[in-house]
């Protein structure tokens, strides 16, 4: 019996993952990837740690890829953190989980995983084609742009792990929207994920506190209130704790026109003890001692709070003590999305089956970052991005039967 032909667009997290699923299968496999190697995003990405999942309970863990969880549960009940763990250990990868309950491989780099994953799959009889980009469908199957001129390649089924948008000079480009929009399917406008935001900064505080950390604060929106840490840039604002609320920040941004980070400064004291221990502070004493002495604040939080307050209003202790517990600091606009580490929108999931197949187009299917679904960085992009690979190979053995 003749195996059927199997391509695969997109060399990344979702496309590889892929090809291991059908490769293992006994599936003759072809990896087209438009760089002049694969998964050139997933190097950059652990180069200060490769983040590959999370280990927080798996309840809350499905939680992080809401409004999208019902859609993508069946795949990530298939693959879950403890999988993604055993697979990288089997590729010699070992992990270990950290104080914040982010998973990493001992090695922490990409680099490591990568070349024993591109191994595996060469073993496995996986054809990897880089510098082949594609460009369209065409009737014989699918067009590619190449070192040897343009090409027309044809393969039983088709799927493609193009990515998003961020990041388009490692690939994630986007250029595939518009042929996939000419076949009849939805996609949703892409838009920035985990990225910083715009702050129209005073010169002087931008001048001193440029790249400065602020440590040890809570944060609130319409996401909830967390934890963490972010930083002061030349734009704005950035960092795991702003990209946990980017979502809810950038979406109150398009429905209002503004949006506030509220950030509590003294996240370990009350209010009442707040304002008692500022009131103590003599009328002479200056602002920047009444908080070191008072509030326990100094250095670039010191800075915020003077920054967004007024002299008038940094004289009475309530007021004072109220603004330090909920600090807002008005957002501009979200930063551009080829600076986002992931993109929101893409291919809508009312326009493919549960199998990840196309309803416009049968035989092609999609997995990864292609598809409408964002969630915060704490290793859930690569698990969602490994997961809809996954069930994106599977639902296209099975319609090859």
């Amino acid at each position: 019996m003749v195996m059927a032909e199997v391509a695969i667009v997109g060399g990344g997290p979702a496309g590889l993952m892929a090809a291991e699923v059908l490769a293992a299968a006994g599936r003759h496999v072809t990896v087209y990837d438009g760089l002049p190697s694969p998964a050139r995003k997933l190097l950059l990405a652990g180069k200060s740690g490769l983040n590959l999942t999370h280990a927080e309970p798996y309840e809350r863990f499905v939680g992080r890829y809401r409004p999208a969880a019902p859609a993508l549960i069946a795949a990530l009940d298939a693959f879950r953190p403890d999988d993604v763990a055993q697979w990288a250990d089997g590729l010699g990868a070992e992990t270990f989980t950290g104080s914040s309950g982010r998973v990493f491989p001992k090695a922490m780099k990409a680099s490591p995983l990568l070349r024993a994953w591109l191994k595996r799959l060469a073993g496995l009889g996986v054809t990897v084609r880089t510098r082949h980009r594609w460009t369209g469908f065409c009737e014989k199957g699918l067009t590619f742009d190449t070192p040897d001129g343009n090409l027309e390649r044809t393969a039983d089924a088709v799927l493609f792990a193009l990515g998003g948008a961020s990041w388009p000079r490692l690939g994630s480009d986007a250029g595939w929207v518009a042929p996939f929009r000419a076949i009849g399917v939805d996609v949703a406008e892409l838009k920035p994920a985990n990225a910083g935001f715009d702050v129209a900064w005073d010169a002087a505080f931008v001048e001193r506190f440029a790249g400065a950390p602020v440590k040890s604060v809570t944060a609130t929106s319409d996401a909830g209130t967390t934890p963490g840490e972010f930083v002061i840039s030349r734009h704005g604002i950035e960092g795991s704790l702003v990209y946990a609320h980017a979502a809810a920040l950038r979406d109150r941004l398009g429905a209002e026109g503004k949006a506030d980070f509220v950030i509590d400064l003294a996240p370990g004291r009350t209010a009442e003890r707040l304002a008692r221990d500022l009131g103590r502070q003599g009328a002479k004493a200056s602002f920047s001692n009444r908080l070191r002495k008072g509030a326990g604040l100094d250095g670039v939080k010191a800075a915020l709070a003077r920054l967004f307050s007024s002299e008038e209003e940094r004289r009475d202790p309530d007021w004072l003590a109220a603004r330090l517990k909920a600090l807002p600091i008005p957002l501009s606009r979200i930063r551009p999305i080829e600076e986002a580490i992931s993109s929101a929108g893409g291919i809508r999931f009312s326009s493919i089956d549960s199998r990840f197949m196309l309803t416009a187009r049968p035989g092609v299917f999609v997995a990864g970052e292609m598809l409408d679904w964002e969630a915060p960085t704490g290793g859930y992009l690569l698990t969602g991005c490994f997961a809809t690979g996954r069930a994106a190979a599977r639902g296209l053995m099975e319609w090859l039967g």
